[in-house]
């Protein structure tokens, strides 16, 4: 191993172009890979902006040459040398029309063999990759995909800041509060068993900001939660939160899709035409079955509940008594794709899903044919036809359960028969706003109402007299923004009257007692005027998963968990000395 001495970097490797030809450089960087051809050995040197071919002659210089042959992949070089122009171009390759010829050579580590390989298009497994995460980031698209992640959040300072507002810190070490999720708790050395939270959001630091009268707050900040993780949920994320005083909804949604608008200019290239569109919450669950819409595709859902009030066909009558629902999607000029083993997946798919069935109709030849046609009556099969104006050839599957089960099940299975005509376009946007969300939502789990977002949004001004008496009637002043089928971001005009929030504690179930214990310390800073505020986060993790195209989440983060929590790389969580747990008063029952 040598030490660099005087030799100092003058360019990244991926930023030579032809304009470099004839100059002297020096680049450092990995060896990708050697090829020896006689007396020219060629090397590709890879840096973080990209690659570029290292040519070693022995009529440029023999000793570089000699000390060139014992190069390995991964090995750590520095070379001098001067840009020529490349006979056999690569124009795959960024720096394909170049190369360097080298006249010095400097080894600055050598390397094992790498227990995975350093390229795209492995296969490696996940667990492989995060155990060995140092050397995955080191691979192409995850060095682009952090790259363009440290762009974006370039952006979203540089707006925020041109836009009046205050990058402020708040703690790490909080007061537990229960916000949905579980907290991870931290002990406290210094008061034995009394334990902080690290916090699932800033929302009460950031109302308390609005309160200071710092007027408008951003921080691009961790948060964390103790849940039940998915394939795209991590316990540690990262929020860009924003909070605005003197604002309604329309204020923060106005900026916050001049911000969207901004990202996708500048890191994307792609021109976002505001206002972007807005759509109910009622309307999205009634058309697509969840709050958040892919809007790439039709396939809308149809309630077609009324037609088989009065049915003869039990299964769809029974719905109809319980107060169920039956709702259906239309597939044009499909039926001839669809088998019976392909309806068959598609059952089994919908029962995967939540749903107890799935019922199917042809239209062809200017009837319905269908297992189910013997149950229907005339009046019922033109009524069909008719709502669902349907067409030769057309294909129509139905779903009949209460409510949840139908919109949940039918909306994957709209995303699922889109998946299979290839109809989404991985390279297009749809940006809409969901608003006038319910304010609580019912919790079989608990038997009672919880906050649909968080106990600190305000209900819609006309809906506060049914805070007691129609609690499920209550609509939220709040908005959610969705891109191509994934919410991105959510927020709310804030409570900011102390009364009004005590009686939104006591429809979520706190007693007075409760309710002190947890946020006296927010109702304490309510009695010294509060200024109108609301804001919103961003996920910024699910946001780079979009704009890089990736498809997980893991690889637009440095240091992922696993769907278990833990890190392969450094084997946490761990276990402590017993001088800790004793420090900490704390004693584990095997």
């Amino acid at each position: 191993m040598e030490i660099m001495g005087k030799l100092r970097r003058t360019n990244m490797c991926g930023e030579l172009n032809k304009n470099h030809i004839g100059q002297e450089v020096v680049l450092m960087g990995w060896v990708q890979k050697r090829r020896s051809l006689g007396g020219l050995i060629f090397v590709d040197l890879r840096d973080v902006t990209g690659l570029i071919q290292i040519v070693f002659d022995t009529d440029v210089n023999k000793e570089a040459f000699d000390k060139a042959d014992s190069l390995r992949s991964e090995y750590v070089i520095a070379i001098r040398g001067k840009v020529y122009e490349r006979q056999a171009k690569n124009p795959e390759l960024a720096t394909g029309e170049i190369e360097v010829y080298a006249e010095e050579l400097r080894i600055l580590d050598t390397a094992e063999t790498p227990p995975i390989y350093i390229k795209d298009n492995d296969d490696v497994s996940e667990q492989m990759r995060l155990k060995y995460r140092y050397l995955d980031l080191r691979k192409p698209f995850m060095q682009r995909n952090l790259l363009m992640r440290s762009k974006t959040s370039k952006v979203i300072r540089d707006f925020l800041y041109e836009n009046g507002f205050n990058e402020i810190e708040t703690p790490f070490l909080a007061k537990p509060t229960p916000e949905g999720a579980r907290d991870y708790l931290v002990p406290s050395r210094i008061s034995p068993g009394n334990f902080y939270a690290l916090p699932q959001s800033p929302q009460i630091y950031k109302q308390l900001l609005m309160v200071s009268g710092m007027n408008r707050y951003f921080q691009i900040v961790r948060c964390f939660r103790d849940e039940d993780l998915r394939a795209n949920r991590q316990p540690e994320f990262t929020q860009v939160d924003i909070e605005m005083s003197f604002v309604d909804a329309e204020d923060v949604m106005e900026l916050n899709e001049r911000l969207i608008q901004r990202i996708f200019k500048e890191v994307k290239n792609i021109d976002i035409k505001l206002p972007l569109r807005r759509m109910s919450y009622n309307e999205a669950m009634d058309k697509y079955g969840c709050d958040k819409p892919d809007l790439r595709f039709g396939y809308e859902l149809k309630n077609i509940t009324h037609v088989f009030n009065n049915s003869e066909f039990n299964a769809f009558r029974s719905v109809c008594e319980s107060g169920g629902l039956i709702k259906c999607i239309k597939v044009d000029g499909a039926s001839d794709d669809y088998s019976k083993k392909g309806i068959s997946k598609l059952e089994k798919f919908i029962k995967s899903h939540g749903a107890k069935g799935l019922a199917w109709l042809k239209y062809e030849n200017g009837a319905i044919d269908s297992p189910i046609a013997k149950f229907l009556s005339e009046e019922e099969i033109t009524q069909l036809i008719t709502l669902l104006e349907l067409k030769e050839k057309d294909m129509v599957f139905i779903v009949a359960d209460k409510e949840s089960a139908v919109n949940t099940a039918l909306s994957a299975l709209r995303i699922e028969i889109a998946r299979e005509r290839n109809l989404i376009d991985d390279n297009v946007y749809e940006l809409v706003w969901i608003t006038d969300f319910p304010l609580f939502e019912y919790s079989e789990e608990e038997g009672r109402y919880v906050a649909k977002h968080h106990p600190f949004t305000s209900p819609v001004d006309e809906d506060i007299e049914k805070l007691e008496s129609a609690p499920q009637e209550v609509r939220a002043k709040a908005y959610d923004i969705v891109i191509n089928g994934d919410e991105i971001g959510g927020g709310s005009i804030r409570i900011t009257n102390r009364a009004l929030q005590n009686r939104m504690f006591k429809a979520l179930g706190f007693t007075e007692e409760e309710a002190q214990e947890k946020f006296g310390f927010l109702l304490e800073a309510f009695k010294y005027g509060v200024p109108p505020h609301g804001g919103i986060a961003f996920g910024l993790d699910r946001l780079m998963m979009l704009l890089t195209g990736a498809t997980s989440i893991k690889d637009v983060i440095a240091f992922p968990k696993t769907q278990s929590a833990a890190c392969l790389m450094t084997e946490s969580p761990s276990r402590v000395t017993e001088q800790q747990l004793e420090e900490l008063k704390i004693k584990i029952d095997e």
